[in-house]
């Protein structure tokens, strides 16, 4: 009997953020449990397009059997996957993505959770929580990661289910801090600026652990609540301490990369997936319970 083929998968992560380094060792348990010897060439792109596109440009060179990839721009990365799909290598994106036209084109798989149902989970704990504390117009500002179409979905998703509920709220600022130390600073002028601000909507989990510690630092503790995206073991120990963090939302990135290997062998043996972009769960935690629970289930720390 014949030995198994070993296959070569390049795998690229967007940057070193929890949820990342998750999918990480997602992908990396399942490459060691798969039939076939699986070799990884691993890099963090570490949110930089000069540095995916260079990897992608040595993958190609070294004819990999196929690309996993957390897209660094819509637009900017296109050019690069376009080289890759030409050179005749498969790319599965996940969690980000080239443009939709760009996917229909030249990937071969797009595994994401619905932005939008991630954003309504978050809104209708947020309508939750202002219709407890008869909050009728609340105001939120938004620390964002909107250079991403999947961060842009999330506030939609969030916008329409809280507004459905809680007609009076109103969003009243939105800035990037993606990276959690501009994260924070971003949140205390915010809040400097707006002191009649209610509550901090975190599209990411550096954007999350930002607005926290922003409340933290200026004082707001009790006032201005946060509801977040992404769990980590902080931003769990946050949402289980429950003084501002009141909801976070999330996709497993462990799960996540179980799901991206699984079809990424899929492609490499001829059998993609009938529909090219595929839902993966998305979690919704808003309680203390739901905090203590998940340090418990990821003692590891890697969500």
């Amino acid at each position: 009997m014949a030995a198994p083929k070993e296959m070569t998968i390049g795998a690229i992560y967007l940057d070193t953020q929890g949820y990342y380094a998750g999918v990480r060792q997602g992908i990396q348990d399942s490459a060691k449990a798969a039939d076939v010897k699986v070799q990884l060439i691993e890099t963090n792109a570490q949110g930089d397009i000069s540095k995916e596109s260079s990897f992608i440009d040595t993958l190609v060179a070294r004819s990999v059997d196929a690309i996993i990839l957390s897209a660094v721009s819509e637009n900017g990365s296109s050019r690069t996957v376009r080289r890759a799909s030409d050179a005749g290598i498969p790319v599965v994106c996940y969690n980000t993505c080239i443009s939709p036209s760009g996917v229909d084109k030249y990937i071969a798989a797009y595994l994401v959770g619905d932005p939008l149902e991630f954003g309504k989970k978050l809104g209708n704990s947020a309508a939750d929580y202002f219709i407890a504390n008869n909050i009728t117009a609340p105001k939120i500002a938004v620390i964002n990661c909107e250079a991403f179409e999947v961060c842009v979905q999330r506030r939609k998703g969030f916008e329409e289910a809280l507004k459905s509920r809680v007609p009076g709220m109103a969003i009243v600022a939105n800035q990037e801090g993606t990276v959690l130390d501009k994260a924070i600073s971003i949140g205390e002028k915010l809040i400097v600026s707006m002191p009649d601000l209610d509550a901090i909507l975190g599209e990411s989990g550096g954007a999350t652990l930002g607005a926290v510690k922003a409340v933290r630092n200026q004082n707001k503790v009790g006032k201005i609540v946060v509801f977040g995206s992404d769990m980590t073991t902080e931003i769990a120990q946050e949402l289980a301490n429950n003084q501002v963090l009141k909801a976070v939302a999330d996709i497993s990135g462990k799960k996540m990369g179980n799901a991206v290997f699984a079809q990424t062998l899929s492609v490499i043996n001829k059998t993609p997936p009938k529909e090219k972009v595929i839902q993966v769960p998305v979690d919704l935690y808003n309680k203390t319970e739901d905090g203590k629970q998940w340090l418990i289930t990821h003692a590891d720390g890697l969500p």
